[in-house]
């Protein structure tokens, strides 16, 4: 759990973030589940006098400029609500109970390792203290629906103070598939940004409706183990939704001044049958990789073995292969000669008989 960094000084001019509270938590390196790309969406606040919901999910930092003024005072990028009052003139402040809330329908679900509530430039109005609660729903549900009496809410982050002009990060041990978060802050002002770290638990039936499908895509529970050079975008970005449509939603290493080469390994949504791939460097123009390979193994023990030998890649083209034989997998590895980087990995293929069975076992075990 997060320890409040407290209150933050007034604006003094320079660079805003200069002074601006953050630390290392380990659950970043999960997927952002809460990610525009992915589906994610505010449906619901009980108010955004100062600045809208929709702010929440930007997925660039929040700006601040100090003289954005409007009709209703100063505007904020972030999620800002009115200041709360009491009953009345012999009562004026608010109760213990009073809070401003907005619901967020996650993009994809998951098991929640982590939350971010960032309060980047509320300084003098950032709330008190904030929860987080989540909850599993079917379908498409209306905000109405998601706050009727009969939807269960499970606590992930208690009532815990926050700090202004701070990443606030707060580590969850609930064991349970979500599909929508609710951030509560007690009893009012402003976040700038939410980030719910996790890992992506699939529908079993919805992939086995598809047949044939990405099977390293995050949305389809595909993630990125670990990768070799992170040094300008994550390695993440390889199996998000759609085309890269700038050069920093790929992944790009640093310059390598050796003989070695960067790589990226992946775990697959369950073990599949691999029958083509995609390698795209989409808005990679000159620092595109100049070969890649591709391997697979299955099961944590087993040997890698390639099925895309090293190939020659162009700048800013998405490249299609069709393997000569299917190939059965749990990981995969991509490996870029010498450096530089790609935009998308895509692996076409199904899941094997095994692999379903044990995707629909952690799906049943996990509440969906």
């Amino acid at each position: 759990m997060a320890t409040s960094t407290g209150d933050a000084n007034p604006y003094g001019g320079g660079d805003p973030y200069a002074d601006y509270r953050t630390a290392d938590f380990p659950f970043t390196h999960h997927a952002n589940l809460a990610d525009r790309r992915l589906g994610a969406g505010v449906v619901a606040a009980n108010d955004e006098f100062f600045a809208e919901r929709e702010n929440l999910l930007v997925p660039e930092r929040a700006e601040f400029d100090p003289e954005h003024f409007g009709h209703k005072g100063k505007i904020m990028d972030g999620w800002e609500t009115r200041r709360r009052r009491g009953a009345s003139a012999e009562h004026p402040w608010p109760t213990e109970d009073d809070h401003d809330c907005a619901l967020i329908r996650l993009g994809a679900p998951g098991v929640v390792r982590g939350v971010v509530v960032d309060t980047a430039h509320f300084r003098g109005n950032y709330p008190q203290a904030v929860s987080v609660e989540a909850t599993s729903v079917p379908g498409s549900p209306s905000p109405q629906e998601l706050l009727g009496d009969d939807v269960k809410w499970t606590t992930l982050v208690p009532r815990t103070p926050v700090g202004g002009h701070a990443a606030n990060g707060f580590a969850v041990d609930v064991e349970q598939r979500f599909t929508h978060v609710r951030v509560n802050q007690h009893p009012d002002g402003g976040i700038a940004r939410l980030r719910v770290y996790g890992e992506v638990v699939p529908d079993p039936r919805w992939l086995a409706v598809l047949g044939t499908f990405d099977v390293v895509a995050l949305e389809n529970g595909g993630r990125v183990e670990d990768a070799s050079d992170l040094f300008y975008s994550p390695a993440t970005n390889t199996i998000q939704p759609g085309r890269s449509r700038k050069m920093d939603d790929g992944w790009e290493t640093r310059r390598r001044r050796d003989q070695g080469n960067d790589w990226i390994r992946y775990r697959l949504a369950a073990q599949s049958q691999i029958r083509a791939l995609e390698i795209d460097t989409a808005c990679l123009k000159g620092n595109s990789a100049g070969w890649a390979s591709v391997s697979v193994r299955d099961g944590e023990s087993g040997e890698w073995h390639e099925i895309l030998p090293r190939t020659r890649l162009q700048p800013d083209t998405n490249h299609r292969f069709v393997l000569p034989a299917s190939a059965v997998a749990t990981h995969a590895r991509v490996d870029i000669f010498p450096d530089g980087g790609i935009s998308r990995l895509r692996l076409f293929g199904s899941l094997t008989e095994s692999g379903a069975s044990s995707l629909a076992a952690r799906h049943q075990e996990l509440g969906g």
